[in-house]
């Protein structure tokens, strides 16, 4: 049933595909050859990017288990948006990017099954390829005939690949085959400097001019005038990807259209702040990235994301995302640790890596005091001190959609702790500038029936043991059960969490239970716990650190004792006894 309908996806600016013959052999012997010219071809569904892909699809009719199908489907062209209006006929369209290179990225993993799985590629002889097969093995070989050179790769009885829970990218752990003409990422550097510099990507604009002489007067230094020059252009240019003719693959739409619609892609927000970072005084250059995976040193263009370098007083370039860092204290994104980036750059890049951002650069921290009533009332109030990406997350509210949206979604944060939550009152000094200084927000509550009360005894956890604030903390969400990994893995991005309360018991009551402590120490993750009473004050305390995003599959035991040591303090329920 899954597949009685063929689907493929194609961008008609710069590929055409067809199908060109379909047949069904049958597990009875039959032979059903299906008709190609009943296949339709209709805009694919979009979201938030309308570059206007398309797909062709053709159905089967009912199958059995045990048939084959035997597909071919005719491709030309590119899989890249390019930067002419051309017509439809005109095979200029089909040419890739850099001119007269070629290069390919195979996946070789398959969804079900697989007898054969064959990849070939004819090119003419005196075109140098190079390939590498990654994650895997393969048949390979090399045949000239005829002035070309015809390369072949091939897998047979290939299975389904077997994915772990949060998992890297597949194309970072499963088989896959790279080619490319290009000799080194220099190359593609050097091009993709000057593809744009000659379109004029980056000319000046009186208007655009304006803005930053408004924005950056008073600016103290230049860290402070790229900071400035960065958010602004983060949050005031709309995400939005429709198509604008001239400009829609590695040549980026120039200042006049940017500074304009304040409407666009990646690439579109990358070239708006280059443009504002050079009329600034600043040397700085768009750069390709891929959001999500690795980048290989064949030089295949594996990219998705485009974002900047700009040129520091000692010479380094340093990386700035305007994409993923609207309302956000970065200025490059942590959520992008450890990916690889190729700047377009006058004197040409090699492939450059993001690195690790310190845990504490990302902290989140919970200071509650909190009293607990003999009927099982819980009040008080706590602190939420956030850095970072954690300060991102809980920041938000204040700076999305209308001022009630605040308060229903701090409240939000109370409910998932108990139903009875009440948010008693809030407090966030300059919560809408978040440029001035991590956020630090107050909020005052009351829980009726938090604890359950028996006679003499009663029964509940700390606040900062439960799941408040547990959506900023995605290490949560990691599948610990698994003992054992085989491929990397990765968190939402490196963080520290420090969560502490000091609870007033009613008069009287004693935990039943033995001071406790949980600790897991490691190079890349630890964490600690503790637990302990004094006269009728409940001391609770848990704390995290992990120290990358992307981790090897080696890095698994640290990241998972640190985890389950984190929630293992406050797994269990506090019994109180009156004495």
């Amino acid at each position: 049933l899954a597949h009685r309908v063929i689907v493929y996806d194609y961008d008609p600016l710069t590929a055409s595909a067809r199908f060109d013959k379909v047949t069904i052999y049958g597990s009875d012997g039959s032979v059903r050859e299906v008709d190609a010219s009943s296949a339709c071809d209709y805009a694919a569904p979009a979201r938030a990017i309308y570059w206007g892909a398309r797909q062709i699809m053709i159905e089967l009719g009912a199958l059995q288990p045990g048939d084959i199908i035997d597909y071919t489907i005719a491709k030309k062209g590119f899989t890249y948006a390019l930067l002419a209006d051309l017509p439809a006929d005109d095979d200029e369209r089909f040419v890739p990017p850099m001119r007269g290179e070629f290069y390919d990225i195979v996946p070789f993993w398959v969804d079900y099954p697989t007898v054969n799985k064959i990849y070939s590629v004819s090119v003419p002889e005196n075109k140098p390829v190079q390939y590498e097969f990654y994650q895997g093995e393969c048949r390979s070989s090399v045949r000239k005939a005829d002035g070309r050179k015809l390369f072949t790769f091939s897998t047979s009885m290939a299975l389904p690949f077997k994915s772990e829970r949060n998992m890297v990218a597949l194309y970072d752990v499963a088989p896959k085959l790279m080619l490319s003409s290009t000799e080194k990422w220099e190359e593609k550097s050097l091009w993709f400097h000057k593809v744009n510099e000659d379109y004029g990507s980056f000319e000046p604009l009186p208007e655009a001019q304006k803005k930053v002489d408004e924005l950056l007067k008073g600016a103290k230094d230049n860290m402070e005038k790229i900071s400035i020059l960065t958010h602004w252009v983060a949050d005031n240019m709309r995400y939005s990807g429709i198509p604008m003719g001239k400009g829609e693959g590695y040549t980026l739409h120039n200042t006049k259209m940017n500074f304009t619609d304040r409407c666009g892609v990646c690439k579109d927000k990358a070239a708006l702040l280059i443009s504002m970072l050079r009329m600034a005084g600043f040397e700085a250059y768009p750069a390709m990235t891929m959001a999500g995976s690795r980048i290989e040193t064949i030089p295949a263009d594996h990219f998705n994301h485009c974002v900047v370098v700009v040129k520091l007083e000692d010479g380094t370039y340093m990386p700035l995302d305007p994409t993923w860092v609207p309302f956000k204290r970065e200025l490059w994104s942590s959520a992008e640790q450890q990916q690889n980036y190729l700047p377009g750059i006058p004197e040409g890049s090699d492939l450059c890596l993001t690195p690790v951002s310190d845990p504490m650069n990302h902290y989140l921290k919970i200071d509650a005091k909190t009293t607990l009533a003999a009927d099982g009332t819980l009040t008080g109030e706590f602190v939420v001190n956030a850095e970072g990406q954690s300060d991102g997350s809980v920041r938000s509210p204040f700076l999305q959609g209308y001022a009630d949206r605040v308060y229903r979604a701090l409240e939000a944060q109370l409910l998932a702790v108990s139903p009875q939550a009440v948010l008693e009152g809030y407090s966030c000094k300059d919560a809408k500038d978040y440029q001035k200084a991590p956020i630090s927000l107050k909020i005052k509550f009351s829980i009726p029936a938090y604890a359950t009360i028996g006679e003499g005894v009663i029964m509940c956890k700390p606040l900062v043991f439960t799941d408040i604030y547990s959506g900023v903390c995605s290490f949560l969400r990691v599948d610990t059960s698994v003992k054992e990994r085989q491929y990397a893995f990765k968190d939402g991005c490196s963080r520290y969490v420090e969560m502490k309360e000091i609870m007033t018991l009613p008069a009287g009551y004693k935990m039943v239970q033995e001071a406790a402590t949980a600790s897991a120490e490691g190079s890349v993750a630890y964490a600690s716990g503790s637990l302990s009473q004094a006269g009728n004050k409940l001391r609770a305390e848990r704390k995290i650190s992990l120290g990358k995003r992307v981790y090897e599959a080696a890095d698994w035991s640290e990241f998972r004792e640190a985890v389950n040591a984190y929630k293992a303090i406050a797994n269990n329920m506090l019994v109180f006894e009156k004495r």
